[in-house]
């Protein structure tokens, strides 16, 4: 399979290399960050809190509520009170493994500290 590198000036990057690999994913916002910390912080900070259905705690939308659902509920409980199906279970476990793989939890905690 060919590489395809960037070719700006005399970069021989992959292309790949210059396309940001994480996007935040919430209702239609397509941005598009180089690292998930960024992404989670993105989703903290802009865009508006999630209440759970399953017992009203409000915690922030994106990773922090998938998260929040996974972690405190069983996936019954998810199921039933979000009307979902098996496919949108394996959906999220897989951006919260890949986010839990990826991220430095406290490098986003540093972060969200020194958010306005």
């Amino acid at each position: 399979m060919p590489r395809w590198t960037c070719g700006i000036g005399d970069c021989d990057a992959a292309f790949d290399d210059h396309m940001p690999r994480w996007t935040c994913g919430i209702g239609d916002c397509d941005a598009a960050f180089d690292d998930v910390e960024s992404t989670i912080v993105h989703q903290t900070n802009e865009h508006q809190r999630h209440e759970c259905k399953v017992c009203g705690t409000i915690v922030p939308d994106g990773y922090f509520a998938i998260r929040h659902a996974f972690d405190e509920h069983t996936r019954a409980e998810f199921v039933r009170a979000y009307d979902a199906d098996s496919a949108a279970v394996r959906k999220r476990e897989e951006i919260k493994g890949e986010v839990e793989r990826e991220a430095d939890l406290q490098r986003i905690v540093d972060r969200l500290d020194r958010s306005p």
